[in-house]
């Protein structure tokens, strides 16, 4: 895939559809042998599920966990472990629950959506947490959103900055001309919006799949 170098180590890539995501998934996994690939929740990513669960790859092998989730049952819709569940309920490979008190292992993989606010994972500019987000707190942090949004109003458990961040690569799949613009922003230094903190704080390549729809 042609990908066009942007600033430093960030990366716009140059198709941003879900087969274009799924196949640079696939080439990590294959070519470099990333095993640990921490996802996504949301509708978004569905698409993308769809995809690479179809494709030949070592699933025995692959360990499969989220970047955050809502604290609700894993059979409520509103579950991103029960839509992970379901999405790869045909491959072999092992999914890995987010819980407090926990120590997730190192994601050699961390991709990331982002929402209009600049919030990344369950990390949002305004909320409440169970602690800061940093290198010293639990790597599995309770946020609760402020305001909370009326289409999910649930507590949510999520990786912290340190976690995000302690990966061999971040992916950012993003739509929407706003979206872009907030990227761009947080890749200058323009503002101090969670995303823009995780692109500062990373050493990491950071590839980003922006699409206007």
């Amino acid at each position: 895939m042609n990908e066009v170098a942007q600033s430093g180590a960030v990366t716009w890539a140059s198709r941003a559809d879900a087969e274009a995501v799924a196949a640079h998934i696939a080439t990590a996994v294959e070519r470099r042998s990333a095993r640990i690939l921490a996802v996504p929740g949301g509708s978004t990513p569905l698409e993308i599920f769809d995809i690479l669960s179809t494709m030949d790859l070592p699933w025995k092998e692959l360990y499969l966990m989220l970047t955050d989730d809502r604290i609700v049952a894993q059979d409520h819709e509103a579950s991103n472990f029960g839509k992970l569940t379901n999405a790869f309920s045909s491959t072999k490979a092992k999914l890995i629950e987010l819980a407090e008190d926990t120590v997730p292992p190192r994601a050699d993989i961390v991709w990331l959506g982002m929402g209009a606010d600049g919030h990344i994972a369950s990390l949002f500019p305004n909320m409440k947490a169970s602690a800061q987000s940093d290198k010293n707190s639990p790597l599995v942090v309770r946020t609760v959103p402020d305001p909370l949004p009326p289409e999910a109003p649930f507590e949510r458990l999520s990786l912290n900055k340190a976690a995000l961040i302690d990966t061999n690569e971040l992916i950012i799949v993003v739509r929407g001309a706003d979206k872009k613009t907030i990227l761009e922003q947080a890749i200058k230094g323009e503002h101090d919006l969670p995303i823009a903190q995780l692109i500062k704080a990373a050493s990491c390549p950071i590839t980003i799949f922006w699409s206007e729809t």
